[in-house]
């Protein structure tokens, strides 16, 4: 978990904390697709030894600790994939992208939207405790677990947390 953090604190631009931030309001529920758009640059930050970016990569080094649902987020949501260039398919990815489809398109949406400067999408220290809930593996969509928000209850919420 301390090496994923040190990773997404070299992020230059906290594009990834804006997505998340974005996803976070839109779909609040939602823990592993926030975590997805935390977590989707890290291609751009682990550079091959040849220096191309590989979500591929990234999607394959984040699916031990933030699960198989995370991982396939950030593999769909890639500009490079939509555009053809995604490479081969694992084993269960077709049913996967079908399944996936409209959180993938939320997912290409927060990201495209982040690019924007000026959203304030507070600090990465405020995500860990989602991060390592993700991790053990406590939010699932649609669980009651993934109901409660490590990060507090939304604005104007008269729910008692």
């Amino acid at each position: 978990m301390l090496e994923l953090m040190e990773l997404l604190r070299a992020d230059p631009d906290d594009r990834g904390l804006r997505t998340a931030a974005l996803l976070r309001r839109s779909h609040p529920f939602d823990k592993e697709l926030q975590i997805a758009g935390l977590v989707h640059r890290l291609g751009h930050l682990l550079r091959l030894s040849d220096g191309t970016v590989t979500v591929g990569v990234a999607a394959e080094s984040i699916r031990p600790l933030l699960g198989e649902r995370v991982a396939r987020l950030v593999r769909l949501q890639s500009p490079q994939r939509a555009a053809g260039a995604g490479g081969g398919h694992r084993e269960g990815d077709r049913e996967g992208d079908d399944v996936e489809a409209e959180a993938v398109a939320t997912l290409c949406q927060a990201r495209d939207s982040a690019a924007a400067a000026g959203l304030d999408a507070g600090v990465l220290e405020d995500w860990q405790p989602l991060l390592q809930l993700v991790a053990a593996g406590s939010c699932r969509v649609g669980s009651p677990g993934n109901a409660l928000d490590p990060l507090g209850a939304p604005r104007g919420s008269s729910r008692a947390w």
